[in-house]
């Protein structure tokens, strides 16, 4: 009725047209947010959108509508107090829109504001009880508040009234990391699986509460749990699992290895694979794979699995075709890579589409993706480092993923602008970032696919790491993006370059000894970039600091032998307090996560000096300060705490603190 008393001075035919523009607006609105668009496409239809609202309002200048998604496009754009108004100014028109209280909800949520945002979409549901969006904006506002569990149900209803929205599925997988399984319960195994199901989600965050559900429905704490290989090869959680996932649980690593176990004695005596017992075979095996084969081998299976590899290499003596060494394939890939074996030559007279559809996942990873690393290695002066190493002991790539996160498409330019509060117009229209310690280049990918401005430059310690994402980014088809090795980093820092945005990742180990983090970051900075990095190391956990005293102490080489003879001795006394966050520590599950903390571990000398670096308020000044919650902090107290630590003071120390701070060149 309000709307209609405001409006009734205007004849029809006028506000006939503020309706059909506010249609278009809408139309163009929706383009705007169309991932399938390029963000130049999307930024054009939020212009058209601004322009329609625009005109809207010139004819009818409290058009609730208008007001309403104007505040949006002002939202979009980073002008928050413009938008708080139009919302406002929409619900003085209108009261009572479900839809503009969503919206200041979703300006409270990016306003870092989530208990007023709750509020907000509470006002909404108010309004109308069955706003999916409202119900989407109290998930989110729950989430952020900590509150995980009440969240992750608002998000599975969501999902169970059909609202599956990619933001529903991020939130839930983000919840999902955190929630503690204590018991066996099938709502929860078919969230899993749908989770698993969905393509474009990191799956591989979600590796410790998958294995939490997996250990309560086998019933994995109880020593006398019977364990069915039947059971477990129709497990469709297991499976999808394994084949996309890696579980930090030393009792999963033991129900794997149990299982592989019985494939392989179950085969020995029948001389045959089941049909049945083939996914779970090839799910074990990509499994295997992820992990470096960093699974614990008995005596006698490494006898039978060495009798199946010289049964395939006499298979390729008498030319045997595919189909006949597809059974023996799958059994030996569980144990190590075919790439690894004496007949790895003869597979390459196939390709990848020659084989099985089911395998081919499998012989990807293990076999045509190894083939593929190993050509980039060959570009990089570091290659000659491996040449003395036997096949199994070369290192591998670490961490394992196979998804990148879920993120919308911006630009550099508004994320400094918005998130950070800088001027952006001196900048050009493209900017370069270089990403120090990108490890297997999951976030430097990430950066170089949803930020539409950049060009990325990764740096890697690890070789493996480098050819990894080197094929990974080819895959995904990520053009803006190179890695490399830091001496050829130090090169280009060396001819003049610079960049306008430096992302630090994991430290280099000791090892890199001419390597100054701080003095590089010093010389490829430009005036005006920003330095994001972390003031905590991981990987320093009381067992990782025994085992590298007995690395050095025995003088160990980081062959496979050694590290799964570290990892026997940690898993024969995980009751032991030493163990205990070492083997909650995902790393630990994977033969080259143990390999870098305990061979490369990071330098915290290197962290220590570039603290030093940044605590120059002459040159650097501190723009942003989050906690390990990604909760916003006063930048004063941070920076005096700086000051202090660069001064000698212990007792204010930032290191060990899990902050995320944000600092930008001044000159």
């Amino acid at each position: 009725m309000h709307v209609q008393e405001n409006n009734a001075h205007l004849p029809r035919s006028v506000q006939a047209l503020a309706a059909r523009l506010v249609l278009q607006a809408n139309l163009a609105y929706g383009e705007s947010n169309t991932n399938g668009l390029s963000y130049t496409q999307r930024l054009q239809a939020r212009k058209d959108c601004r322009e329609y609202l625009e005109e809207a309002l010139v004819i009818e200048e409290d058009n609730a509508a208008a007001l309403g998604l104007l505040g949006r496009v002002e939202m979009d754009d980073g002008q928050l107090d413009k938008a708080q108004a139009l919302f406002n100014a929409s619900l003085n028109s209108q009261p009572r829109q479900a839809q503009q209280y969503c919206n200041l909800g979703y300006w409270a949520l990016k306003t870092e504001r989530p208990a007023l945002a709750e509020e907000h979409f509470l006002q909404a549901l108010e309004c109308d009880r069955q706003s999916a969006a409202a119900f989407c904006g109290v998930a989110h506002a729950k989430r952020l508040q900590g509150q995980f569990d009440v969240a992750y149900l608002h998000y599975r209803k969501l999902l169970q009234t059909g609202s599956e929205w990619d933001s529903v599925y991020s939130g839930m997988l983000t919840c999902a990391q955190n929630l503690e399984v204590h018991q066996a319960d099938a709502d929860l195994a078919q969230d899993a699986i749908a989770l698993l199901r969905r393509d474009g989600l990191p799956h591989q965050e979600i590796g410790r509460f998958v294995s939490a559900i997996v250990q309560q429905q086998y019933g994995l704490d109880n020593p006398n749990a019977e364990i069915s290989l039947d059971a477990a090869a129709e497990d469709e959680l297991l499976i999808l699992a394994l084949t996309n996932t890696l579980m930090p649980s030393a009792a999963v690593e033991e129900l794997v290895t149990l299982l592989r176990r019985s494939i392989l004695a179950e085969v020995v005596q029948t001389v045959s694979l089941r049909d049945e017992l083939q996914p779970l075979c090839l799910a074990i095996a990509e499994y295997a794979d992820r992990t470096g084969y960093v699974l614990a081998v008995e005596d006698d299976e490494e006898r039978l699995i060495a009798t199946i590899n010289d049964s395939i290499v006499a298979q390729f003596a008498m030319s045997e075709p595919p189909e006949a060494l597809i059974g023996s394939l799958m059994i030996s890939a569980m144990y190590g890579a075919p790439f690894h074996q004496r007949f790895a030559t003869s597979l390459g007279q196939w390709n990848l589409v020659d084989w099985p559809l089911a395998m081919q996942a499998m012989m990807a990873a293990s076999y045509y993706h190894r083939a593929d690393e190993e050509a980039i290695k060959q570009n990089f002066d570091e290659k000659a480092e491996e040449l003395c190493l036997a096949k199994t002991d070369v290192p591998q790539a670490w961490p394992a993923w196979s998804q990148l996160a879920y993120r919308t498409e911006t630009s550099l330019k508004s994320v400094m602008a918005q998130e950070l509060g800088l001027n952006t117009e001196h900048l050009p229209a493209t900017q370069r970032i270089m990403v120090c310690g990108a490890q297997s280049g999951q976030r430097a990918m990430e950066l170089a696919q949803y930020l539409d401005d950049v060009e990325v430059i990764a740096v890697d310690e690890s070789l493996a790491n480098i050819a990894k994402a080197t094929r990974m980014a080819s895959t995904l088809n990520i053009n803006n993006i190179v890695f490399w090795p830091w001496s050829i980093a130090q090169r280009f820092v060396a001819d003049g370059h610079q960049v306008h945005w430096v992302d630090v990742g994991r430290l280099p180990s000791p090892a890199m000894t001419e390597l100054s983090v701080a003095a590089f970051i010093n010389n490829v900075a430009t005036s005006g970039a920003v330095v994001h990095m972390h003031t905590n190391m991981a990987e320093q956990t009381k067992g990782d600091k025994h085992i590298r005293h007995l690395i050095v102490q025995h003088n160990l080489q980081p062959t496979r032998t050694a590290l799964r003879q570290l990892r026997r001795m940690v898993l024969a006394n995980k009751q032991d307090a030493t163990w205990a966050d070492l083997l909650k520590d995902e790393a630990f599950y994977s033969l080259g996560g143990c390999r870098d903390r305990w061979f490369r571990p990071q330098d915290a000398s290197q962290l220590k000096d570039l603290l030093a670096l940044v605590s120059n308020e002459v040159e650097w000044k501190l723009v942003k300060a989050r906690d390990e919650d990604g909760h916003s902090l006063a930048t004063a107290p941070v920076q005096k705490q700086i000051q202090a630590e660069a001064l000698g003071s212990e007792v204010q120390s930032l290191m060990g603190q899990s902050l995320s701070v944000y600092f930008q060149r001044r000159r």
